[in-house]
């Protein structure tokens, strides 16, 4: 599928060791020629960590993308009504944001785009980076793969070893399930080893 032309939101939560990866998926994304907006968690937009300052963050996707991150609650709700997109991408999407999403709370700029979009019956697509997935995010990630239009980058165990209930999407396969989120459709395996 091309996705040139293709309105994409791009939002990013405080998954903070992936977001380097996220942001090279989102660069590649740009390339291609997607028209990306990006919704930054209140924690990517003012948090500064041992993974890069929130402004150097900021700076990144402003470079990739051309606009100004939507970064409040205020901003985010003209998604749906106003501002119509094809894609909704979460890419990291922390447990905290998969248990809001899965419950049906909308507190961050991130879910409420997430919100508008599905409220129009537009597809989202998730990328999970969380600690707990396989822990007490498991049930949120089962309630979220039963729901209409909403699809998941194939994931896999972060560190069986020592972190046992870890979830990470594996983010080579996110241009490929952006293609398939975009025709309706989830990329298979879901879970991959």
């Amino acid at each position: 599928m091309n996705i040139t032309g293709k309105k994409i939101g791009f939002g990013l939560t405080g998954s903070f060791c992936t977001l380097e990866k996220a942001l090279a998926q989102m660069e590649k994304l740009a390339f291609l020629g997607a028209d990306i907006t990006p919704v930054l968690s209140y924690m990517v937009d003012s948090t500064d960590t041992r993974f890069g300052t929130a402004q150097y963050f900021r700076s990144r996707i402003m470079a990739a993308t051309g606009k100004d991150c939507i970064n409040s609650i205020v901003d985010a709700e003209p998604f749906g009504p106003k501002i119509q997109i094809d894609l909704m991408a979460v890419l990291p999407c922390t447990g905290n944001t998969l248990a809001k999403l899965a419950n049906g709370i909308t507190d961050t700029p991130v879910t409420m785009a997430v919100k508008a979009q599905l409220r129009n019956s537009k597809p989202v697509l998730l990328g999970i980076a969380t600690n707990d997935g396989l822990g007490i995010n498991a049930k949120n990630i089962g309630m979220l793969q039963n729901m209409q239009n909403i699809y998941f980058v194939p994931y896999r165990q972060d560190d069986p070893e020592n972190k046992y209930n870890s979830l990470i999407c594996k983010m080579e396969l996110f241009l490929p399930a952006v293609e398939a989120a975009l025709e309706g459709k989830q990329i298979q395996p879901v879970i991959i080893s």
